[in-house]
């Protein structure tokens, strides 16, 4: 007996982490129509039970082949005839293209205790984000709404093109949303709590010049300035990249400055706005010079805030994309960041060394920066960068 007495919904869950870490993508809709299908499924009949979770889980022709494999290392113990169209030649396994789930952390080998190889365990517990403790459960993933749900935590040092173009993607969908600040600007409106004056004298010409007819004002909201600078130094070149696509969304969504320094400044705001991932990133490549050198960072704050761009910091949310690791002294540090503090709006520092366990800001420019910093993130995986975007949309 397959299915008498076991949990459906831990045994779906078990079986579809078996399909994602083979490299089958399979989505939340898929899993809860499995769930639904396997009431209709009779507990003995595998035959009904491969056929039910094929049709369920699986989406493309050419995960055919692995859905076959997992399915007979699951139920490795009961024999039935399988698709022989299927493995009429062997697939290689692709990369998930699912926009619906992230890989659900666990015991790969967790079975049965009676050994029939059956892959559920005990009802699982949800978790947000990433799993604390020391506990090997299997647990429930955080549902993304999001295409790239499957390199939520993937390092930004092993991104391949593909993935840089997922991740473009993903950050102008993410950025279309935008902070907001008021403005001295107001206009009429009936949700306004104010006055407006002129419109309400104006209207009074109707009435012998007695104001009748009230005009209320509403401040009007404008788009809050971003300003950027990415650290494309030696020590940065591993991150450097998915920050500059950072950059380019932002470029686009708004009002943004980006600045790429290493140990000159370079503007890359007119460079980065442009439609196309690869144009845009091929031309700031060809415009940084000093591209994966040496490290100024004190020097090239210094040089932001006396430049014709220094006013663009006004209550600006600034982000700056560095290890710290600087060859000016920790004193320029400490006088450029107390300059930048007084200017911006709030200051968060992405630091992908902070990711390191146990990491301490013991580099003298680092530690001369932080405690001008509002925030310290790493920023070091996707799911780092939404935090990033969170950041700059919802606490501004």
């Amino acid at each position: 007996m397959i299915l008498r007495g076991v949990d459906r919904a831990a045994l779906t869950v078990s079986f579809v982490e078996r399909l994602r870490a083979a490299g089958i993508p399979v989505g939340f809709s898929n899993m809860a129509t499995f769930i639904a299908a396997l009431e209709q499924v009779p507990p003995d009949a595998l035959a009904a039970l491969y056929w039910t979770a094929r049709i369920s889980l699986i989406k493309r022709e050419s995960d055919l082949a692995l859905f076959d494999e997992v399915f007979r290392a699951v139920f490795d113990e009961i024999h039935t005839e399988l698709d022989p169209h299927a493995r009429r030649q062997p697939l290689a396994a692709p990369k998930s293209d699912d926009d619906s789930y992230s890989p659900i952390p666990g015991d790969d080998d967790a079975i049965d205790e009676e050994g029939d190889g059956t892959t559920w365990t005990t009802s699982p517990r949800t978790v947000a984000g990433e799993q604390h403790g020391d506990d090997d459960s299997l647990v429930l993933p955080e549902r993304l709404a999001s295409e790239v749900a499957g390199l939520a935590d993937t390092p930004f040092p092993d991104f391949d093109a593909a993935d840089l173009a997922v991740l473009s993607s993903w950050l102008d969908e993410a950025l279309k949303e935008w902070p907001t600040r008021r403005s001295r600007r107001e206009l009429p409106h009936h949700a306004g709590q104010r006055i407006a004056l002129r419109h309400t004298l104006a209207r009074a010409r109707r009435t012998g010049f007695e104001p009748v007819n009230l005009v209320y004002a509403l401040q009007v909201q404008k788009p809050r300035r971003v300003v950027m600078l990415c650290d494309v130094s030696q020590s940065m070149e591993s991150y450097a990249m998915a920050y500059l696509h950072l950059m380019r969304a932002a470029a686009l969504a708004t009002q943004a400055e980006v600045f790429a320094f290493a140990t000159t400044l370079t503007r890359l705001t007119s460079v980065l706005a442009h439609k196309s991932p690869e144009v845009a990133i091929e031309q700031a490549t060809a415009t940084v010079t000093d591209r994966f050198g040496g490290t100024k960072i004190a020097s090239n704050l210094r040089s932001l805030l006396r430049s014709r761009f220094g006013d663009r910091l006004r209550g600006a949310i600034v982000l700056v994309a560095s290890d710290g690791w600087d060859s000016d002294p920790p004193e320029a540090m400490t006088e450029a960041m107390q300059r930048l503090r007084r200017r911006a709006h709030r200051v968060i520092w992405l630091n992908p060394r902070a990711a390191a366990p146990g990491y301490e800001p013991l580099v003298g420019s680092m530690a001369a920066a932080l405690p001008y910093c509002d925030q310290f993130l790493a920023a070091d995986t996707l799911r780092g960068l939404a935090e990033v975007v969170r950041a700059i949309i919802e606490e501004s």
